[in-house]
């Protein structure tokens, strides 16, 4: 029987804690309630909010120069499936997993979906990859997928994302997330136009198969594999193929997706202004898309970011409806972990934004005071939310210090008896 982290240990180290949060969350409550915000309906709020985990995630990541696995690594799908569970299991917060296939792809897909039943965990958007070459496969994308010179290579990348679609209504997942490496490395190496009606192209047959409430999240990139140009670069490209393409389209952020010191909130904005916006993959650089943990280098822009997506919930902005999902490559930490702290920290910045007095900042724009709509904007980010986070675990049966937990479970010894060390294992991004 593999083995899981009992009820029990959460339920002891919990004991623990439970007298100084319940200190905790009383003396943060009277203060709020002195700013005219109740911590009841802001609690309810984080506990209701989710971020997916990437099935990808689990593993060791790595750099262009080398992997160092860890022990107990997934040796497959099932094994990623029980580490995102126990992410879910002591945050309470990551309550679906995104695979990517074929790194996932198995032949059994009815056995698979009733493991993650079994887990408490469920399916969200199915990931493409058409910027590998995988064993077997006929033809190369070396030189591009679904923007490819040769028709040939397109309809093999065309007909490997419709495969996704399909694997995705038998998982329950109502979303496809496509991204290319397409691009050029030498100036001329490429018809800069040519290549994106090539995509479009391609990108209508992908569009035409997925039933009506599905969507299709296209991601964009700046650079990385293609240097000189990337056929999807930028948010304004991808706007313009989800609109090129149908309703059913939509433009992912990614956080590390963009040049140097980008303003990622106001591009944010636009979409959400534009109906367009599909949701993200939460990460946090430092010098470009480095894959870090969410929130440890930029925690404000993480909090403006969702200032600007609290602002269109309170104002009921049209189609408004994002999904969440982190997206980091885990070098030196163990990843689940990593992918714990990152969930703690998307919640702790949408708290953050919730408690902002909306009325006031308004006033205060309106009349052009700078200086006050400044501070009562940064008044939610300096904010210390952690007992409402805490709180919102404990209400749901989490943790409420879930990485001390894990700690005082053994889960990665455990796990490291269970799955003996394999080759090539296909657990992360390198």
């Amino acid at each position: 029987m593999s083995y899981r982290i009992p009820d029990a240990l959460i339920a002891e180290e919990n004991a623990k804690l439970r007298a100084a949060q319940g200190e905790d969350y009383a003396a943060l409550g009277r203060r709020l309630e002195r700013a005219g915000v109740d911590i009841e309906a802001i609690s309810a709020k984080v506990a209701a909010f989710a971020v997916a985990v990437p099935t990808w995630g689990v593993g060791t990541g790595g750099t262009r120069f080398a992997r160092f696995p860890g022990p107990g690594e997934p040796r497959g799908i099932f094994d990623k499936l029980e580490d995102c569970a126990t992410i879910h299991q002591l945050t309470r917060a990551t309550p679906t997993c995104s695979p990517h296939l074929p790194w996932d792809k198995v032949d059994d897909l009815r056995a698979l979906k009733e493991a993650a039943t079994s887990l408490g965990v469920g399916f969200d958007a199915v990931n493409s990859n058409t910027f590998q070459d995988q064993p077997g496969q006929e033809l190369s994308y070396k030189f591009g997928s679904l923007a490819h010179s040769e028709r040939a290579v397109r309809d093999q990348a065309v007909a490997h994302n419709i495969e996704c679609i399909e694997i995705g209504e038998k998982l329950g997942s109502k979303a496809l997330t496509v991204w290319i490496a397409d691009g050029s490395n030498f100036p001329g190496q490429s018809n800069l136009n040519r290549v994106f009606d090539w995509y479009l192209e391609s990108m209508g047959e992908i569009y035409a198969r997925p039933p009506q409430d599905w969507r299709v999240f296209i991601e964009h990139k700046l650079y990385e594999p293609a240097f000189y140009s990337t056929v999807i670069s930028d948010w304004g490209t991808s706007l313009m193929a989800a609109e090129a393409l149908g309703p059913k389209a939509h433009c992912l952020v990614d956080l590390g997706h963009h040049a140097p010191n980008v303003n990622i909130e106001q591009i944010v904005a636009r979409l959400i202004r534009a109906g367009r916006l599909a949701g993200f993959h939460f990460n946090d650089s430092k010098y470009g898309d480095d894959d870090l943990d969410t929130g440890a280098i930029d925690p404000f822009r993480l909090f403006l970011i969702f200032n600007e997506l609290v602002d269109a919930s309170h104002r009921r902005a049209p189609g408004f409806d994002p999904a969440y999902m982190l997206d980091q490559s885990h070098n030196v930490t163990d990843p689940i972990e990593s992918l714990m702290a990152s969930a703690m920290e998307t919640q702790r910045a949408y708290a953050q934004a919730l408690i902002v007095d909306r009325d006031a900042l308004a006033a205060a724009q309106a009349t052009n005071d700078v200086m006050l709509a400044h501070r009562i904007l940064k008044a939610g980010f300096v904010a210390d939310v952690s007992p409402i986070l805490a709180e919102a675990r404990l209400r749901n049966g989490g943790a409420l210090d879930p990485i001390a937990v894990y700690r005082a479970s053994n889960y990665r010894k455990i796990k490291a008896k269970e799955r003996p060390t394999v080759g090539g294992s296909p657990s992360g991004i390198v």
